[in-house]
């Protein structure tokens, strides 16, 4: 006879791990890490000075409300301090608005090539994952729309998306709000806000301030460099706000994110010059890889989507598996559905330009 074990929730077991980026290559080889879209500029020196001179004080709790960090996050956007929430990394933020607002019965919206956490987080709280197609790799509000059902309860929308590189506009985001039920929450994944050169772009931070059912979440882990101290923060309405902080960990957030989080929210300087190195490199990488009669997908972020065609010779794998030989990780993304394309992240000048001389010898070999 079995023997009886503990079970788990009805659809954790139908999770696929999320795998991130990889890091490493074979031993001795110190690779050119482009996988996991981390700033080549790295964190600010401010935020570095922060973090060491709480190494002292590691026994200590840190402040559970976060009070000097939501302070500095409210100043720096002009926002209400009482509507912020901090998490480990805007992931923790994502999945606690989940286990809040998701349950069996329910179903959730994202898009076709939106972050691979959405469907963890909703299957994970027993709720149906509904995937809203994409138009030409861009969020399309009324395919999403047209799978509104009476059982959606939240829309998760990353924007820019992640590993598409695309955006839509603020005017879309406002009708797609305003044309979703009342009772469904509108989740403005914005873990990339900071690099979007574009008029038309706005974060979400105004449809938080107006309505009752959106929510903002950021991260400090892209441009501000601190990616290996998980934080992250949400700007929503009060009520939200109150739900999340009933239900978060007590000290969910370390002692040292705290400080250098504070330290690099109010390094504007820094963060200026992440984004200006990625404004001059983002079109330079697009534009060299194009060259070499590769697709590029139109990005705002800080990395690039680049389309290999069909075959084992010619095709992403291949040119993965080269550009590893050549000590450079960039990030497979057949999990996200496009088994032919690498995503690559903007690195430092050397970087990029290694990865383009890399790519240019890979396309004349499997040429040749």
């Amino acid at each position: 006879m079995a023997k009886a074990i503990p079970q788990p929730k009805e659809g954790i077991l139908d999770i696929d791990p999320y795998v991130p980026g990889e890091s490493k290559l074979a031993a001795g080889t110190k690779p050119i890490k482009l996988s996991s879209n981390e700033t080549p500029l790295g964190p600010s020196p401010k935020a570095v000075a922060a973090f060491k001179d709480v190494a002292g004080s590691l026994e200590r709790y840190p402040d559970g409300a976060h009070t000097a960090l939501r302070a500095a996050i409210a100043k720096r956007f002009g926002l209400n301090p009482d509507r912020i929430v901090c998490g480990a990394g805007s992931d923790e933020l994502l999945t606690m608005l989940a286990h809040a607002y998701l349950g069996p019965g329910d179903e959730a919206i994202y898009t076709e090539h939106g972050f691979l956490l959405y469907k963890i987080i909703i299957l994970a709280n027993g709720a149906t994952p509904v995937v809203a197609p994409e138009k030409d790799l861009r969020t399309d509000i009324d395919a999403i729309l047209a799978r509104v059902s009476e059982r959606t309860k939240a829309v998760f929308l990353a924007n820019p998306n992640n590993p598409t590189g695309s955006y839509i506009s603020f005017d879309e985001v406002r009708a797609l709000r305003a044309k979703l039920p009342p009772h469904v929450l509108l989740v403005l994944d914005a873990a990339y806000a900071e690099y979007v050169m574009r008029n038309d772009y706005e974060a979400g931070i105004e449809l938080v301030a107006t309505t009752s059912n959106t929510v903002m979440t950021r991260t400090f882990s892209k441009i501000h460099g601190l990616a290996g101290l998980r934080l992250g923060w949400a700007y929503c309405p009060e009520a939200i706000a109150d739900v999340l902080n009933r239900i978060r960990g007590p000290f969910n957030v370390s002692l040292p994110a705290l400080y250098a989080g504070v330290a690099a929210i109010e390094d504007a300087e820094h963060e200026t010059a992440s984004a200006e190195h990625n404004a001059r490199w983002l079109p330079w990488l697009a534009a060299e890889i194009e060259k070499l009669g590769l697709k590029v997908s139109p990005s705002v972020a800080n990395f690039v989507l680049v389309h290999f065609p069909q075959g084992e010779e010619r095709g992403a794998r291949a040119a993965d598996a080269f550009l590893k030989s050549q000590g450079i990780i960039v990030r497979r993304i057949e999990a996200y559905g496009l088994p032919n394309a690498l995503r690559i992240t903007v690195g430092t000048e050397s970087d990029n330009r290694a990865v383009v001389s890399a790519l240019s010898a890979f396309v004349g070999r499997a040429a040749a």
